[in-house]
């Protein structure tokens, strides 16, 4: 007989995190074939447009009963953009896949959560206080760290991973603002739809047929990965506090050094490492002050 403990149902932020890492882990295990496609010679805009077309399918599908209702949107001109920042984060991250490593790429798309912190008191007018301006200044050192311009070690390539954390961030800031009054799925579709018609008008241009039945497999996983990882991170953050799993999202290093040792042989160096530990180490940070301030914030209401 089981004790009771042991029976007992996972808190909501446990089962919240347990999401965010299957969605992170699903993430970079669909960046790894991302890569294993586009370092075989296949367009960037291909790959991009199996990510996207395969989610829109298998959530059209899933959300058949309720999509009329769905895609009914308050904010038709503010969907579009958050999806063009969407769209904008994905394509500039798996083209710089094909010229730099995996563990490279994430770290330095990493600095996102700083980026949506700053963009948050700039378009959201939330406070910009000192301890998050050093939160913003710790990231950005930890990207140089990684990229080293000036020691021969920076190629331009190492600007589309901090052009994909720009788009994300713009993408989650303009997704907090829609999401006060939308369903996160009405989200999911506006998204995975721009990028399916944005893609689709290109394919046609750079179009080339899968060399055989193991690169068209890669292409069909890649979009049922897309649409799996999105399902878990709109469910861990619909079942869990935002601010308590958050920061589980940095175990994606892991995962994409994980994949880029396994697949590719690419091994980060020392300074990728520390660049790595102190963009998380922002973040973490960050995330910090962000809970207690809101704790002492709640604590004051409840004694009022």
């Amino acid at each position: 007989m089981p004790s009771p403990a042991l029976s007992a149902p996972l808190p909501a932020n446990g089962r919240g995190i347990l999401l965010l890492i299957a969605a992170v882990a699903i993430f970079t295990a669909m960046d790894a074939l991302a890569k294993v496609l586009i370092t075989s010679g296949y367009p960037v805009l291909q790959v991009v447009w199996a990510r996207y077309t395969g989610q829109t399918v298998i959530v059209a599908l899933a959300l058949l009963p309720r999509l009329t209702v769905l895609l009914r949107t308050r904010y038709p001109k503010l969907q579009a953009l958050r999806s063009v920042f969407q769209f904008g984060a994905t394509a500039l991250f798996f083209a710089s896949l094909g010229h730099i490593g995996l563990a490279e790429a994430t770290a330095l798309t990493d600095i996102n959560p700083i980026l949506i912190t700053l963009g948050a008191a700039i378009f959201l007018g939330e406070r910009l206080g000192p301890r998050r301006i050093f939160g913003v200044v710790l990231a950005m050192i930890g990207a140089l760290i990684v990229i080293r311009p000036g020691f021969g070690v920076f190629t331009p390539a190492a600007l589309l991973p901090l052009g994909c954390a720009v788009c994300y961030a713009g993408y989650a800031i303009a997704t907090r603002w829609v999401g006060r009054d939308e369903s996160p799925w009405t989200s999911l579709i506006y998204a995975a739809l721009l990028g399916t018609v944005v893609t689709s008008a290109v394919l046609p241009f750079v179009w080339q047929a899968p060399a055989g039945a193991g690169d068209l497999a890669l292409f069909l996983v890649i979009g049922l990965l897309g649409a799996a990882a999105q399902y878990f991170l709109i469910h861990a953050f619909t079942v869990a506090e935002a601010s308590a799993i958050a920061p589980f999202g940095y175990v994606g290093l892991i995962f994409a050094t994980f994949w880029g040792i396994v697949l590719f042989g690419e091994y980060p160096d020392g300074w990728t490492i520390v660049g790595a530990l102190v963009i998380v180490a922002a973040g973490v940070y960050v995330w910090h002050r962000e809970t207690m301030a809101h704790r002492q914030a709640r604590l004051s209401q409840d004694r009022k």
